[in-house]
């Protein structure tokens, strides 16, 4: 089966094959032929298996090739992250045609987007809180909207969206083709699918490789000691055949410090978590898709839209609070049919949150293996090379005793900086020109004490 074979256009299908992209995922072929006839569909499906070109090329495909100025199609998502992901998808299966995709979110500028909307933006991919503050400011109009997708549904629930999604539906003409995707059905998206679709067809779209997930990715828990657990990580990720790599961590606190520890060992590390402004997170984002980075520490609220295929390991830095979340940072790796290992690390204090996760996706390993950074069955398990360290040859160890100091104050006080606008990048260039001037000082100079 072929996209081509779905009714997708030449133009469409070739956008895609440029990336590699050249087989139709399950949920793509139940409902790409039903969206292109203009069936309201409910897709119940989640992130990774493919529903963002389920509803995406049908979505461009019945716009047509150069449609008219002005938006046509909206696509609310719960997530920023979420939001950039689905625009660059689009964005990519456009390809030549004269279709502009605008992203429209909170924690960035309004000009850039607004700009965007100006320029004629065919399609807006959003999340509920921006694209109300613009059309609520008359800056955004949803009058001509044709198409409209709601991605996610369930977890706009969760975040309390929904009376915004009632309000954005209210903007929008009666007479258009409406999709929803969301990985459950609790009684309020059915009821909002009820009020706002006509007649639709229900689909239940497994993973891409429905039957195998479990045997494509390798899933492995230790009870690990938390003072040795970075030594752990550090040969872990030296292992062969280690490429993008996902670190879970349970705080934005835990993010910060893993990141300066592991670039401190010598790997190329980014954080994404919600202390970050969003044009960081962005960059880590785009850093870590390039290549650049190959690993990538994340929050669980902050790896909403994390859909990278090529990622082989994901590491539990700290175990989730249930079986689902566990699920969803287990499935960043082994996509698409490649293989892919998770390695979980329990804490003792925790070890009744592994019973019940093991209890509910029935693992058969009840007690969380005891490991060490020298345990032999971690070099055996991960196929790391026997004489593995956690610190790449060519990064010299810090000297001295100077390392905790610096561990223990910029990492617990860089959160709250950076929730305060004292940004690194540049946001705030009186703060930094202000701290540069006082760590020239020096103590007793009227300035303050600078831990480099």
């Amino acid at each position: 089966m072929t996209f081509i074979d779905l009714g997708i256009e030449p133009d469409i299908a070739a956008a895609l094959e440029a990336k590699g992209i050249l087989e139709p995922f399950p949920i793509q072929e139940q409902t790409i032929p039903l969206a292109l006839g203009g069936q309201d569909i409910i897709g119940q499906a989640k992130t990774g298996t493919g529903k963002t070109f389920g509803f995406g090329l049908p979505l461009i495909q019945r716009l047509g090739v150069d449609p008219e100025k002005g938006v046509k199609a909206l696509i609310v998502v719960p997530t920023r992250e979420l939001c950039v992901q689905v625009t660059e998808d689009l964005e990519l299966a456009t390809g030549n045609r004269n279709t502009m995709v605008a992203s429209i979110y909170g924690g960035k500028a309004y000009e850039g987007q607004i700009e965007q909307i100006k320029a004629g933006a065919q399609i807006i991919v959003g999340t509920p809180g921006r694209l109300l503050d613009l059309a609520n400011q008359r800056l955004l109009s949803l009058k001509d909207v044709q198409e409209i997708v709601l991605d996610e549904a369930d977890k706009m629930l969760d975040l309390g969206f929904l009376s915004d999604i009632e309000k954005i539906f209210a903007q929008v003409p009666e007479n258009r083709h409406t999709m929803l995707f969301s990985a459950t059905m609790p009684g309020p998206i059915v009821a909002l699918a009820r009020k706002f679709m006509n007649k639709p067809i229900h689909i239940r779209a497994t993973d891409p490789d429905e039957g195998i997930t479990q045997a494509n990715i390798k899933h492995l828990v230790y009870r690990a000691h938390s003072l040795d657990k970075d030594e752990v990580i550090a040969r872990i990720l030296q292992a062969n055949g280690r490429g993008k790599t996902v670190i879970f961590t349970r705080t934005k606190r835990a993010a910060s410090r893993l990141v300066e520890e592991l670039a401190d060992r010598g790997f190329p590390a980014v954080a994404v978590h919600g202390d970050m402004s969003q044009e960081a997170r962005e960059r880590s984002m785009a850093a870590f898709k390039a290549g650049k980075k190959d690993i990538l520490i994340a929050t669980d609220v902050a790896a909403r839209g994390i859909d990278v295929d090529d990622v082989t390991h994901v590491i539990n830095h700290t175990i989730p609070d249930e079986d689902q979340t566990y699920l969803h940072r287990a499935g960043r790796t082994g996509r698409a049919g490649k293989t892919g290992i998770c390695v979980t690390f329990v804490d003792w204090e925790d070890l009744h949150k592994w019973a019940l996760i093991n209890r509910a996706l029935e693992f058969g390993q009840p007690e969380p293996t005891e490991t060490y950074s020298s345990s032999a069955h971690l070099f055996t398990d991960l196929d790391i090379p026997e004489g593995t360290r956690g610190r790449l040859k060519s990064t010299p160890p810090t000297k001295g005793v100077e390392r905790e100091p610096r561990a223990s104050k910029p990492a617990t006080e860089r959160p709250t900086r950076e929730a305060a606008g004292e940004h690194h990048d540049g946001n705030n260039p009186a703060r930094s020109r202000n701290r540069s001037r006082n760590r020239r000082r020096g103590p007793g100079l009227g300035g303050s004490a600078s831990v480099s």
